[in-house]
């Protein structure tokens, strides 16, 4: 049902178009339904609903990317993140590098103390 404040008629509402034509009833005099919904104002509240309820969901999308981007959350001495980034890689590195030294560093005290023993007879 549309009426028509203006003109003061119920009528039937013009299915095929989204807005009333203005033949009909102008857009400000046009009530949808009952008598107290303006159709301007039904349209100007559900366009800030909607654009709200689409800011919303831009935000919350946001909030995941960034959680999901930044893998830096450790749990418990573990990393969380599935797939390692550039800094941990990096870092994955240089504890190789450093088990590498201190199993050579150990094998040359090794190597100085087996021969310390040889020297002394301590063998």
């Amino acid at each position: 049902c549309l009426w028509c404040a203006s003109s003061k008629r119920c009528m039937e509402y013009p299915v095929r178009r989204i807005l009333p034509p203005a033949d009909l009833c102008e857009l400000r005099s046009a009530r949808w339904g009952v008598c107290w919904v303006n159709f301007e104002a039904l349209i100007i509240a559900m366009s800030v609903v909607g654009g709200t309820l689409l800011i919303m969901l831009g935000v919350c999308c946001c909030c995941c990317c960034c959680k999901k981007k930044s893998k830096k959350q450790v749990s418990g001495g573990a990393f969380l993140s599935t797939r390692p980034d550039k800094d941990d890689e990096r870092a994955a590195r240089e504890r190789e590098k450093r088990r590498v030294r201190q199993e050579e560093r150990r094998a040359e005290m090794k190597s100085r103390h087996d021969e310390i023993r040889r020297k002394y007879g301590t063998v």
